[in-house]
């Protein structure tokens, strides 16, 4: 007998700081769906210095952004290998013209949002702080040291990473608007965007969790 295995295509988006990785890690385990994220994929490129990670390496180096055709053939070239299976692609596309090139090659069946507001990421995030030597991290608001400023085990004092810092914080997530807004905008066009929305993934989760039963059970 032939089982008809249905192949699903899903793209994940979300502002940093959103739940994106937590939301894709249990889709990936209750879906077993590939996992497919453009900043590993562009990692694994810079660090065995292929011909394109060498090039990504000199645009990140210089400040710039990767250009739409480098990122899109990275990512493609990946997907290739992931054609007999139903893939979740988390980072890409990034702009319209990388969402038109993805749809050239392949259909994409749901594209899960996660509506975070602002103000709760940027509490979250800059509640992060780090002790340098161990990488521990600590979260002023549900898991903070026991002494505030210093690490556990060493007493040596915490930092707040760049990336922490409510000005990066505010900074990021206004480019991440400005650039994404389009995206969402020509996949709801489209009609296969799905907006989650909510303060927190264990309780946006189960809403995906169903959506996406009844999407791929048929």
């Amino acid at each position: 007998i032939m089982v008809l295995r249905v192949i699903f295509r899903a793209v994940i988006m979300g502002p940093p700081g959103s739940g994106k990785g937590t939301v894709s890690e249990r889709i990936v385990k209750s879906f077993g769906m590939k996992h497919l994220s453009s900043g590993d994929v562009l990692r694994t490129n810079m660090k065995a210095k292929t011909e394109v990670g060498l090039l990504v390496k000199s645009y990140i180096d210089q400040g710039q952004l990767v250009p739409d055709d480098v990122i899109t053939r990275l990512i493609l070239h990946d997907l290739k290998g992931l054609e007999q299976c139903s893939s979740l692609l988390d980072g890409f596309p990034r702009t319209v013209t990388q969402a038109e090139c993805l749809d050239k090659v392949y259909k994409i069946d749901t594209v899960l949002n996660l509506n975070v507001p602002f103000e709760i990421i940027k509490e979250r995030l800059t509640s992060r702080w780090t002790h340098p030597g161990s990488g521990r991290v600590y979260n002023t608001n549900f898991n903070p040291p026991k002494i505030p400023g210093l690490d556990d085990v060493t007493g040596e004092p915490l930092i707040q990473r760049n990336d922490d810092k409510p000005e990066t914080v505010t900074r990021r997530l206004k480019s991440y608007e400005t650039q994404t807004r389009p995206v969402l905008e020509y996949y709801r066009n489209k009609g296969v965007l799905e907006t989650f929305t909510g303060t927190e993934t264990n309780k946006i989760w189960p809403h995906i969790h169903t959506f996406l039963c009844s999407k791929t059970s048929g």
